[in-house]
Formats: C-alpha cells, sequence, structure tokens
C-alpha cells in the first residue's frame, strides 16, 4: 500500500524516533490519504424521473392563472368580495380652528344679574340655504362602532316589537320628550311646582319625579327651548334650556333613558352637542352673555333618581375641539 511505502521510506531515512515523527507529519499532511469519500445522500435519487418538475418549477414561462382569474375563481366557490374603505388615520390638526369664548361678550356670575328669558323659535327662510343642525351633524359623522350598536339596537327592537309596533315606539318617545320638556318648561318659570301633575302621562310623570331633586338646584332661567346659531361655522340647535346650576351658569341639556347612565361617558355624543349649543351661544348675538359650563341629566321614568353630569369650563373645551374636528368631516362628506 501507498501508505506503507512512505512509512518504509521514512523510517529507513531517519532514526527510529524521527522515523514516527515523520509518519505523524506524514498522516497529518494527507487526510485525503486517510479519510474515506462522503457520498451524498441525493446520489440515489433518480434525476431523469423528477427532470420534468424541475424544469417546470424554474420555467420562465408566465402561469396560465392571473389575479383577475384567480379572483373569479374565488366569487364563483365563496361569493363575490366585499371590499372595505381603508381606515383614515384619525386628524390632529384642525383646518378651521375657532375659538369657543367670545371676547365681546362677558360671563355670567351670579344668578342676580338680572336678565329676561330668552325664547327665540326656528323659522326657516326659503331665500336662503338651510344650515345643518348640531342633532344632524352628530348622526352623519357616526363612527362605524356607533353605526354597529344603533343598527343591532334597532334590529332588536324589531324583533320585539315588530316592524308596525317599532314605529308606534318611536313615536311614542318622541311624544314623550315633548311632554316630558314641557312639564320642565312650566317647573321652571313657575307655572307650577314639580311635584304638581302636568297634564302628561304616567310615565312623563316619573320623568319628572326623577329630576326633582335636580330642579332643586336650578335657578336663574336665561332661555328654555331657544335657537342658537354659530356665525362664522354656519350650524344651528335648539338649546333645552339655560340656567344656573349651583352658582354656574351652564347650557342643560335634558335626557330620557330605559338604562342607567352614571357616568359621563355612558352619555355617548351627548357632551358634544353641549358644547355646540354653548359655542354657538357664545357667537350668537341674540345673547348678551356667554356660558362656559354644562349640565346632562339623564332622567328615568320610573321614578328613580337622575343622572346628573356636569361639564366644567375645562372639559367643554375639550368637547368643543372635538365637535370641531366632526363638524369638519360633515363639511367635507356634504361637499
Amino acid at each position: 500500500m501507498r501508505v506503507c511505502a512512505l512509512c518504509s521510506l521514512c523510517v529507513s531515512r531517519a532514526g527510529l524516533g524521527s522515523g514516527l515523527f515523520s509518519l505523524r507529519r506524514s498522516f497529518s499532511s494527507l487526510p485525503a490519504v486517510c479519510g474515506r469519500k462522503k457520498i451524498s445522500e441525493y446520489s440515489s435519487v433518480d434525476s431523469e424521473h423528477y427532470s420534468s418538475l424541475v424544469r417546470t418549477v424554474v420555467s420562465t414561462r408566465t402561469s396560465a392563472q392571473t389575479p383577475e382569474s384567480i379572483e373569479s375563481e374565488d366569487a364563483r366557490l365563496f361569493g363575490a368580495v366585499v371590499r372595505s374603505k381603508p381606515k383614515q388615520a384619525p386628524k390632529t390638526t384642525l383646518k378651521n380652528p375657532c375659538p369657543l369664548l367670545n371676547e365681546a361678550k362677558s360671563s355670567v356670575r351670579s344668578e342676580y344679574e338680572a336678565e329676561a328669558m330668552t325664547r327665540i323659535a326656528l323659522r326657516r327662510n326659503p331665500d336662503q340655504p338651510t344650515l345643518p343642525s348640531v342633532t344632524k351633524i352628530l348622526q352623519k359623522t357616526m363612527t362605524a362602532t356607533q353605526l354597529f350598536y344603533l343598527e343591532r339596537w334597532k334590529r332588536r327592537k324589531i324583533a320585539e316589537l315588530g316592524e308596525e309596533g317599532f314605529k308606534e315606539y318611536r313615536l311614542n318617545l318622541f311624544k314623550h320628550g315633548e311632554l316630558f320638556h314641557a312639564a320642565i318648561e312650566a317647573a321652571l318659570t313657575q307655572e307650577t311646582s314639580p311635584e304638581e301633575d302636568v297634564e302628561c302621562p304616567e310615565d312623563v310623570a316619573g320623568y319628572l319625579q326623577s329630576i326633582g331633586h335636580v330642579l332643586e338646584d336650578v335657578t336663574g332661567v336665561r332661555a328654555i327651548e331657544s335657537v342658537v346659531e354659530h356665525q362664522s361655522l354656519k350650524y344651528l340647535g335648539i338649546m333645552d334650556c339655560v340656567a344656573m346650576y349651583r352658582g354656574s351658569l351652564c347650557v342643560i341639556d335634558w335626557k330620557t333613558s330605559e338604562k342607567p347612565k352614571p357616568f359621563l361617558h355612558n352619555t355617548y355624543d351627548n357632551p358634544l352637542q353641549v358644547a355646540a349649543y354653548i359655542g354657538a351661544l357664545n357667537s350668537d348675538n341674540n345673547y348678551n352673555y356667554q356660558v362656559e359650563n354644562g349640565l346632562i341629566v339623564v332622567a328615568y321614568k320610573d321614578g328613580s333618581p337622575a343622572h346628573s353630569h356636569r361639564l366644567n369650563a375645562e372639559q367643554v373645551t375639550q368637547y368643543w375641539e372635538k365637535w370641531l374636528f366632526r363638524l369638519e368631516e360633515y363639511k367635507e362628506k356634504d361637499a
């Protein structure tokens, strides 16, 4: 063997010790001589058998299927694709910022500042464009989540009452709302006391009983069911009430609910509505004062104590900015 010949040569040319040293060098310098060649595990694969598959995979020819044909096939199998609009990032900057307060007006600090009660009715002028209301703007700019829950509530009511029953239910809500506000107006203008029956159904009497403890703290009424219009932002609304509440002049919004609303966030867009009314009042020249605070009162038809949510000046300012974003969104959609 070749290895043995090399070993003999090394031993013969040097002594035994040097021969062993040369032998070790010979083996270390010739690894290919002593090691076996490693056999690839793919060597036994029948390459001819898979050659057609390889050519198909690496072929540069385009597939017969196209995105359009795949989409058409999916539509036949699973139905048409419902495409949703990509979510837009919320705006962080207002295009037309507008101050809440009016520097030309003063704020009322005391209920003893005499002022006649204002009641401006809504009048439409056919020769002028109709201004959108606060309620309409908020309805047209509801979020997808709000619309979902509103639609779910509607479907549940229809399933419970039927189509005709649901229509009657909504008409009764509107009717009771009008009677409820009329009863509050009568109580606040001292035409009758809150405890007396104001010729209203039992359900409305329950609402009036519910807000009895709140009415005790309402004094110095400045306006009831009165229209306000923002001079520069061009929207209008009808305020429920402007009065002193525990020492602060507030725009008061009376609400009814079948479910308890003990927290402000339970009132959804109501704080934006109050802030919109406050901003419009401060801009409207029909009112020679301005307001910085708000109050939302939620009454219950079973007579249980109403929940009152007071908005201080800082909170009103925050909700005013949110309202301005909703107003801009409405104008963009309406453009």
